[in-house]
């Protein structure tokens, strides 16, 4: 990382690794509004801290699960963003019984964007989920919204680093 961090680059003069960047909510949006946050009664996490999760549920809000949204930007760098997808209840079920078996190779769901992405908002959005690698949670492959398909599709500018947390 070193030596990515003094390299600059040609197109908008930020160092490298700016350009390679994990992004991860710690919580869903609706979760992180809620006056208990994960820790309302009866909640539950996959892991002991909403970070390290991969899915929860929060009575009254709802069931997640952790994925990955990859933002392409020009002269092939990438973000990617760890976000939270609100799903069905027998979805949760489902890759609940699946997240450690064969069968999380073929794991596909549906749900929506729980978490606001800036600059381009899309809180709410389809999205569809789909296992491309068995080491890493489902990414983010489609969506029946506009904004959201052209943010999976194309490719965006450096200049968009300047929205980043």
């Amino acid at each position: 990382m070193g030596i990515l961090k003094k390299r600059r680059c040609s197109t908008c003069g930020r160092s490298l690794a700016a350009h390679e960047r994990d992004v991860r909510f710690q919580l869903p949006d609706p979760v992180l509004k809620s006056p208990e946050q994960h820790h309302a009664e009866g909640s539950w996490l996959s892991h002991k801290h909403p970070n390290t999760s991969v899915m929860m549920m929060v009575p009254e809000i709802g069931p997640f699960v952790r994925a990955l949204l990859p933002v392409r930007l020009t002269e092939g760098h990438s973000i990617q963003f760890g976000v939270w997808v609100a799903i069905h209840p027998d979805d949760a079920e489902r890759a609940a019984s699946v997240w450690l078996e064969p069968d999380y190779a073929d794991l596909t769901l549906t749900g929506y964007l729980a978490n606001n992405i800036e600059p381009w908002g899309l809180l709410r959005s389809p999205v569809d989920l789909a296992v491309r690698n068995v080491d890493h949670t489902p990414y983010c492959v489609s969506s029946s919204s506009p904004e959201l398909e052209d943010l999976l599709t194309n490719e965006w500018p450096h200049s968009i680093l300047d929205s980043l947390p």
